[in-house]
């Protein structure tokens, strides 16, 4: 038995009635990069409209990096920073505007593109509120969690029939997160990261953590996001619990302290969990693109993920949080956006994920219609894989909250905070958990079988055939388990 006194930060879409304690709002430090709330026709601006870190990326004709490319970027005042010789990419920093004309006509070379930053979506409002407990219960039973019974969503997916049978999750399969970081010090990640193979692409992050947290790993989660993703799939299940409690995980930073992706950086983490072997990777982040402002990032991405496909890694994709019609690449508003593309849900062989959440119960409930498409959630027959639960206004999502965290200083405090979220980015993690099982029932390298048994094990809650919202349904832990 553990005694902690634990913390809990509820999350935008907490309700007034909740009575357990007083609630205060928390404003995340630094600029807000968006809303999980559905989002407007400005969701599409084109990729003209993104901030860029200054690099480009440049993607060959034949997936082959020339011999000489080294000393043609040389010689235009540029230096390669990273090169993916399987991709035939490369990612240069230092070229003007006239040097990047000139490397576009350089032969060989398909396409030079901006490194654009891709912001995650984010709550803006979070609210807190303090609550004592006195015996945290550490033990194989994830259904102890102090949070555990407000967690409507884990009973929805059926995680805890699983747990009964036996099925928390093995620590020889590897799930990757990509994003923000993980809290590996939080009472609910504590000895599930795998720090050795854990890695940050975000060199401008590296800086801060040196600076705020000194000896800290590079992986260590200055916001918040990804530590709450990744305690979704994996969690030693003191505070929350997660869909399994012994997968290990992989940190793979891809987004900084500003909740702002790298494009190179997040090819890079994705080249770097395939290769290290990652069984799953979770990407709870991306955008919606207009393939006609720049038809080059589509083709990396699809590379990317096609590489990590056949390396035999399970590719899970929250779908977005703009509301839109991705099969008519229409916007809540009615406005029509011919040439979209959603990264990276359209990326081949990926798992994109819906959300759902509650229409009514709030923190304590009863829920109510806990598989109602989240109002947020992008959708579509041609886009949707799975739906998770995600969050709405009547149940948020409670995982673990970064105490690294610049965004939410309150988090440092202890490593037991928890957040209250709603979001795509909370659905994806749902699924990558469930894919943790299947991967130890069928074997690694089975990232297609593993996609298809997804679709096979989820409840028809949409009924047959391929819903809109639900895709092949909504994602059962202990169907996918075979344990119901």
């Amino acid at each position: 038995m553990k005694r902690l006194s634990l913390v809990v930060l509820a999350g935008l879409f907490v309700v007034a009635g909740c009575t357990d304690h007083p609630t205060q709002a928390v404003d995340p430090v630094g600029p807000s990069p968006g809303s999980d709330l559905a989002m407007s026709s400005s969701a599409v601006a084109g990729l003209g409209a993104l901030e860029t870190t200054g690099n480009h990326i440049v993607m060959m004709r034949n997936q082959r990096i020339p011999n000489n490319f080294a000393r043609d970027v040389e010689n235009l005042g540029g230096t390669i920073e990273t090169a993916f010789g399987t991709l035939g990419v490369a990612v240069v920093s230092g070229l003007s505007g006239d040097a990047v004309a000139a490397l576009e006509g350089l032969n060989g070379v398909s396409m030079v593109s901006p490194d654009y930053l891709i912001p995650l979506e984010l709550p803006t409002d979070i609210q807190a509120s303090e609550v004592s407990a006195t015996d945290l219960i550490q033990n194989d039973n994830p259904e102890t969690a102090f949070f555990f019974p407000r967690q409507w969503n884990m009973r929805v997916i059926e995680a805890d029939v699983a747990w009964a049978a036996g099925r928390t999750g093995s620590p020889g399969v590897t799930v990757a997160i990509l994003d923000t970081g993980l809290d590996y010090n939080h009472v609910d990640l504590q000895g599930l990261v795998d720090l050795d193979r854990s890695a940050s692409f975000v060199p401008s992050d590296d800086a801060f953590v040196e600076s705020f947290f000194p000896g800290a790993h590079p992986v260590a989660d200055l916001h918040f996001h990804g530590t709450h993703v990744g305690a979704t799939v994996s969690s030693n299940a003191l505070a929350a619990a997660g869909v399994t409690s012994k997968v290990t995980l992989v940190g793979v930073k891809v987004c900084n302290v500003s909740g702002s992706c790298p494009t190179s950086g997040v090819l890079a983490g994705i080249m770097y969990a395939a290769d290290i072997g990652a069984d799953v990777m979770n990407l709870s982040l991306g955008g919606l693109f207009l393939k006609s402002a720049n038809p080059g990032v589509v083709s990396i991405i699809n590379r990317a993920i096609t590489h990590a496909n056949r390396a035999g890694s399970v590719v899970v994709v929250a779908a977005g949080n703009a509301g839109f019609d991705l099969d008519h690449n229409q916007s809540p508003d009615g406005d029509h956006f011919p040439s979209l593309y959603a990264s990276y849900c359209d990326g081949p062989t990926t798992v994109c994920v819906s959300a759902t959440g509650p229409v009514s119960g709030g923190v304590t409930g009863p829920w109510i219609d806990e598989d109602a498409p989240a109002g947020y959630t992008n959708f579509g027959r041609s886009a949707i894989d799975v739906a998770a639960p995600g969050g709405t206004t009547g149940g948020v999502v409670w995982a673990a909250c970064s105490s690294f965290s610049l965004q939410i200083p309150a988090c440092q405090a202890s490593p037991g905070f928890i957040v209250g979220l709603g979001g795509t980015s909370m659905a994806a993690p749902h699924v990558a958990g469930v894919a943790a099982l299947l991967v130890e029932d069928l074997g690694a390298n089975r990232a297609g079988l593993v996609r298809q048994r997804l679709h096979q094990t989820a409840d028809k809650v949409g009924g047959n055939g391929n819903h809109p919202f639900y895709g092949k349904g909504r994602v059962n832990a202990a169907s996918a388990a075979g344990v119901n």
